[in-house]
């Protein structure tokens, strides 16, 4: 796992569910096969509706047309983040489009889970509303170790809830290398 995460951030605001996240439509890529693995990042957060999008200025584009990887690097939500459907190209789809982190005030479980079983995001969870104080395209650092994020274009800084119990699944790289790391699967 990285020590810190630095980039800029992009701000989306409550109930983001899936199909927000990755279109249905795009579901036709297979992620094992590294080419259609960018696709998703080209797609990633497309259905988004413009009122969301780059919360609190307003509709901000995640990425321009074509681009596989988006100028951003840690997403802002609000409250109960990967909502809908169970779909687990959701973080794949945030991983492949660049993002590192996800910083929201609660997460759809089984979203939280797929971030953290296949490596693909962090997702730090907030006590403070930071999707009304962060604006997209505000530099950030999130210092991974300590669990605190500083805007360093405001000079402002949050602490982020303990990443807990899934913080060695998290540093592995996921739950299956993790798992193989402390034995519980043969190499």
């Amino acid at each position: 796992m990285q020590s810190t995460i630095t980039g800029k951030a992009y701000v989306l605001g409550d109930n983001i569910d899936t199909d927000q996240i990755i279109p249905a439509q795009y579901l036709t890529y297979n992620p094992s096969i590294p080419e259609e693995y960018k696709q998703f990042g080209k797609y990633a957060l497309s259905s988004v509706p413009p009122s969301q999008a780059g919360l609190p200025k307003g509709h901000v584009p995640f990425h321009t047309k074509d681009e596989f990887v988006s100028d951003y690097t840690i997403v802002i939500g609000g409250k109960n983040f990967g909502c809908g459907s169970s779909r687990e190209h959701a973080p794949i789809a945030l991983d492949a489009a660049g993002i590192k982190a996800v910083v929201a005030e609660f997460y759809a479980r089984i979203f939280y889970r797929n971030s953290v079983n296949g490596g693909y995001i962090i997702p730090f969870e907030t006590p403070d509303r930071l999707c009304e104080k962060i604006c997209t395209g505000d530099d950030l650092k999130i210092d991974v170790a300590a669990g605190t994020l500083h805007n360093l274009t405001t000079g402002e800084t949050w602490q982020l809830s303990p990443l807990g119990e899934v913080a060695p699944i998290i540093d592995a790289g996921g739950l299956f290398p993790y798992a193989r790391k402390v034995g519980m699967l043969k190499v």
